[in-house]
């Protein structure tokens, strides 16, 4: 553990790092702001706030799906720290226009007919941004670093993307929208600041005429990829995995507001506390593996999460606010409750269990191929985990149409992870 983060004080990895963490801590302040704000502040039914929230969680995976073939040819075949600085700037322009939104919903002016818009085009755009940047942040890892480094440092971006998770949907909870205007804008300028600093990772291969044909290209690429084996099972895994973790983030926000009684700051705390558990995750595998590239932990974590959701669900179920209709729990209040401790708890157990199923994972897509193909079998597993994430999203949306309340919900996501053990436990038996 100490020499991974021995990697924080290399130029090397350092600024990689510190880009990764501020472009997630952005994403996660405007996402969170932006979806807060909505679902306490404009709409006032439990059906159109799921809708809402699902569909911006759609809107931002969309990207993922339909660019992620040209962005792993990208970074395959052009130096990595180069479109780093290009994303970077873009950022800037984008969370401009997010600012605008956020400062028009809450000055209550043209909120559905402009506000929302804008702010959802920005969501858009952030979901390209980070199509773009995320075959680069795992691709360039094998470039920069040691051999024996790589899952260390897959485990440092990945606990360090948790954390800027955490505070930036802390800071959503705490900080009056208009502030979280100003913040996107500043934080996306020192993102860029520190993207200039990562070291040159000019394409390890001959630079090929790229496709821009994004169906063709994506097909291609998705084919290209899933025919190995190990590779073919490992993205399905990771992709059950997102699939489920979608299902529960979309879930959150309703669930607090409508099931707990509870308000935005709570909303927050869940979302928190599940990104410091996938952090916890992250580092806590990597310490068991001892640098080790293994699936040998992941069927017994996802069962674990599963078995955790199951836990989450039954504590949901006997939840008793004790308020008059209408009247929200503050987080003090929340946090005094009776069954406040196991619901927290279960919370915990279920990212923890995920952060230690979802590292090594990630760790076999860049370790398997040549450093050539890194960012191209990143972005494969990118364009497969978004299909997966929208198939989340709209089973989501079918269960809230077909009538089954958010608690109900949480048992899907349950089920899932049994179907994750068994691909994991596959390709356990066929790596290890």
């Amino acid at each position: 553990m100490k020499a991974s983060l021995r990697l924080l004080t290399k130029r090397r990895f350092a600024p990689l790092f510190a880009t990764q963490l501020l472009g997630a801590f952005n994403d996660n302040l405007f996402k969170n702001a932006m979806v807060l704000f909505v679902v306490y502040s404009i709409y006032s039914d439990p059906r159109a706030e799921t809708w809402f929230s699902a569909i911006a969680t759609g809107v931002f995976i969309l990207p993922f799906f339909l660019l992620s073939a040209l962005s792993g040819q990208l970074a395959d075949q052009r130096d990595k720290a180069m479109i780093i600085r290009w994303v970077k700037f873009a950022e800037i322009l984008i969370m401009t226009i997010g600012a605008a939104g956020l400062i028009l919903a809450w000055a209550n002016h043209a909120v559905h007919l402009l506000a929302i818009p804008l702010m959802l085009l920005a969501l858009f755009a952030m979901g390209i941004h980070s199509t773009f940047f995320g075959p680069i942040k795992y691709a360039i890892l094998p470039q920069h670093l040691k051999k024996d480094e790589v899952l260390g440092g897959t485990g440092l971006v990945e606990a360090g993307t948790y954390i800027a998770i955490l505070a930036g949907t802390i800071l959503a909870g705490l900080i009056p929208v208009e502030a979280s205007a100003v913040a996107v804008v500043l934080i996306a300028i020192v993102g860029f600041a520190s993207g200039r600093q990562v070291p040159p990772a000019p394409p390890m291969g001959e630079c090929g005429k790229l496709d821009f044909h994004i169906i063709r290209s994506s097909v291609a690429l998705v084919n290209g990829t899933m025919h190995i084996p190990r590779l073919f099972l490992a993205i399905i895994s990771i992709s059950f995995f997102w699939t489920i973790g979608t299902v529960l983030f979309i879930q959150f926000p309703p669930l607090v507001k409508n099931v707990l009684a509870a308000d935005k700051a709570v909303a927050s705390l869940f979302l928190a506390v599940f990104s410091v558990g996938v952090a916890i995750g992250s580092v806590a595998i990597n310490r068991l593996l001892q640098g080790q590239v293994s699936a040998r932990f992941a069927p017994v974590s996802v069962l674990a999460m599963g078995a955790f959701v199951v836990a989450f669900h039954l504590v949901c179920r006997v939840w008793d606010s004790g308020l008059p209709p209408e009247e929200l729990m503050s987080l003090h209040d929340f946090v005094g409750h009776s069954h406040a401790g196991w619901l927290l708890a279960t919370l915990l157990g279920i990212a923890i269990a995920g952060g230690m199923f979802v590292v090594p994972l990630y760790a076999f897509l860049t370790t398997t191929v040549d450093a050539s193909q890194a960012a191209r079998t990143v972005a494969a597993n990118n364009i497969v985990n978004s299909g997966a994430m929208v198939v989340g999203a709209v089973i989501t949306l079918g269960m809230s149409a077909a009538g089954i309340d958010v608690i109900h919900q949480l048992l899907f996501a349950a089920a899932m992870s049994i179907i994750s053990a068994w691909l994991a436990q596959r390709l356990h038996l066929a790596c290890d």
